[in-house]
């Protein structure tokens, strides 16, 4: 099942601009390797799950999936083919706010290569342009 938080204040909240940088949860903290955002945007809590799915396919038992990120912003949308109008859609998904330089996913436990071939896994299904980096700097 997708994450989406237990209880919120407010069931719709307005999108905003998501302006400048990433100033925390831009490092590698709990893995040896992770995907770092280059550009900012939304991630639906859907497109976690499929991410999580793919790595946790490819990693089997062998190492750690560490989630940075999780959707507490509710998306609503209007049903189709209804007119313009009477108010604010229902909501309908729910996404993680995402700035450049925040990092997303992390990986503990494997070798270089199996690292970088599970954090492509995870690239491939975001709809962002993300990057490899490892804890150290230079990895």
């Amino acid at each position: 099942m997708a994450l989406m938080p237990k209880r919120v204040k407010y069931r719709k909240s307005q999108r905003r601009r998501i302006k400048g940088n990433a100033t925390r949860g831009h490092k590698v903290s709990l893995g040896d390797f992770g995907v770092q955002a280059t550009q900012g945007g939304y991630v639906k809590a859907t497109t976690i799950e499929a991410c999580r799915i793919a790595a946790m396919q490819y990693i089997r038992g062998d190492g750690k999936l560490f989630i940075r990120i999780f959707p507490h912003k509710p998306m609503t949308a209007r049903p189709l083919e209804t007119r313009m109008g009477k108010g604010k859609g229902e909501p309908a998904h729910w996404v993680a706010v995402i700035k450049p330089g925040t990092v997303l996913f992390e990986v503990a436990g494997l070798p270089r290569e199996a690292a970088r071939e599970v954090l492509a896994r995870i690239s491939y299904k975001l709809p962002l342009r993300v990057r490899m980096i490892g804890r150290r700097p230079g990895e």
